[in-house]
C-alpha cells in the first residue's frame, strides 16, 4: 500500500509549542489519531492571530480546511511538548496548504507532518473567493522573512 508523502516547505512562517493533554491520550495510551487536525487547528490559529486575522475574518473574507493529510511518524504520550512549526505551500488563485511538522521537546524526534489545504470562503455568499491580494502579498512578504 502506497504511504503518504508530505514534503515540507522551503521556508518555516511561524512556530508555537503544545502540551499533549489527557484528552488527547487514545485507549492505547498514546495520542490519538483525532487530536492530529486538533492540535494543527490550534496552531493555524496561533499562526494567524500572530498577523491580526481570525479563521472568519482575513481581509474580509474567512478560510475553511479543503483537505487534509496526516503522517504519523513517532508516539506521542500525556505530558510530552509538540514543537510545531508551520511554512506554506501550493499558493492558487483561491488558497494554499498549510504544512506543519511537530516534534516532541524532550527527544527532538520529529512524530507527526500535517497538510491542511485551506480555501477562502465568503460566508455571506455562501461560496470559494479568490485569496485578498492584500494577504497574498502579506504571506509573500512573510515567506521571505519581511513580514511586518
Amino acid at each position: 500500500m502506497a504511504r503518504i508523502v508530505l514534503d515540507l516547505p522551503q521556508s518555516i512562517v511561524f512556530h508555537t509549542e503544545l502540551p499533549i493533554a489527557i484528552a488527547d491520550i487514545n485507549y492505547g495510551g498514546h495520542m490519538g489519531n483525532d487530536a492530529a487536525l486538533r492540535l494543527a487547528h490550534e496552531v493555524r490559529l496561533r499562526w494567524l492571530k500572530s498577523l491580526d486575522y481570525t479563521e472568519l475574518n482575513i481581509e474580509g473574507f474567512g478560510i475553511i480546511v479543503s483537505d487534509a493529510a496526516v503522517m504519523y511518524k513517532a508516539e506521542v504520550f500525556h505530558g510530552d511538548v509538540l514543537r510545531f512549526e508551520l511554512g506554506l505551500a501550493d499558493h492558487n488563485r483561491y488558497g494554499f496548504d498549510i504544512v506543519y511538522t511537530a516534534s516532541n521537546t524532550r527527544t527532538q524526534q520529529e512524530t507527526l507532518r500535517i497538510k491542511t489545504g485551506v480555501v477562502f470562503f465568503d460566508y455571506q455568499q455562501r461560496k470559494v473567493a479568490p485569496a485578498p491580494m492584500a494577504f497574498s502579498a502579506r504571506l509573500a512578504a512573510h515567506e521571505k522573512g519581511n513580514a511586518p
